[in-house]
């Protein structure tokens, strides 16, 4: 996943961590590389991504007691048409902290994040897309 090596010094989408229960109750940091940027910081307008747009959340857990940890990476890699047509031909990735692969679409693992693809059918609308609250949106 070398095209993610510096995601950090993409946009970024949100002016502060959001709680995104969707994604095990962590909060979250969204970014977008340059194919994605302009597309996806329209929000609610967006019908379709361009092919070669990634979008990159990273995170911290915090547990009951409130102790926090790093949470996994979560990786939505936008592929040619008829790559995956029923998740909108995204490629979802999750990689742990240690940098271990949970799993990739049509790949290792493949299983490991099929309920991606799975939440993300509810944002069809806009490309498979889920957006952070309105509150916390910095415009494209």
């Amino acid at each position: 996943m070398a095209q993610i090596k510096n995601y950090t010094n993409w946009k970024i989408f949100n002016s502060a961590s959001y709680l995104a229960e969707t994604h095990g109750g962590r909060y979250l940091n969204n970014y977008a590389n340059a194919v994605a940027a302009s597309t996806y910081g329209q929000y609610d307008k967006v019908e379709k991504m361009p092919v070669g747009s990634v979008l990159v959340k990273d995170g911290i857990a915090v547990n009951a007691t409130g102790q926090t940890g790093v949470s996994p990476l979560f990786v939505m890699e936008k592929m040619k048409a008829g790559f995956e047509p029923s998740a909108g031909d995204w490629r979802y990735t999750m990689i742990m902290p240690n940098g271990t692969v949970v799993g990739t679409t049509k790949g290792k693992g493949s299983a490991s994040v099929k309920f991606c693809a799975a939440c993300h059918a509810a944002g069809a609308d806009n490309d498979f897309l889920l957006f952070l609250p309105e509150e916390l949106r910095i415009q494209g």
